[in-house]
């Protein structure tokens, strides 16, 4: 895991790369804490809420690499005006797409409604050998 600044100074950025396993999925979130907490040194969050949203965001975009894409995922989180963006690349080209959501049998299908709800914005960008998932959220 790797958080930044620009020659030491300005907002943090943050690239973690992981192997895909189930326990990435915990580790990511602890990262996303980790920037999060730099972040609101520098630029505290508007609302008291906004932290919980992006760690929920973190949380279920890379739960369902986990799930849905074999393989390692990077997670990167970024300061943007009036917010974060958080992204999770994966290797599965296939994109999120809603579903009826399945509490009775546990198989999942809230999470991508979860994303959108919170985000101002996403945007998946395809690639050959995956794809980006890019969340904007309030911050």
């Amino acid at each position: 895991m790797e958080i930044t600044t620009a020659e030491g100074v300005g907002a943090p950025h943050l690239r973690a790369d992981f192997d895909g396993r189930t326990q990435a999925i915990a580790r990511a979130r602890d990262a996303a804490d980790t920037f999060l907490t730099a972040l609101a040194r520098t630029t505290p969050p508007a609302a008291d809420r906004n932290r919980g949203d992006v760690l929920l965001v973190v949380s279920e975009l890379v739960t369902n690499a986990v799930r849905h894409a074999p393989g390692p995922f990077t997670l990167c989180l970024a300061p943007v005006p009036g917010g974060v963006q958080v992204t999770v690349r994966d290797t599965s080209p296939t994109p999120p797409r809603p579903r009826a959501g399945d509490s009775i049998h546990g198989a999942g299908g809230f999470g991508w409604p979860i994303v959108q709800r919170l985000a101002h914005r996403t945007e998946v960008l395809p690639y050959r050998d995956g794809k980006e998932i890019h969340a904007f959220l309030p911050w």
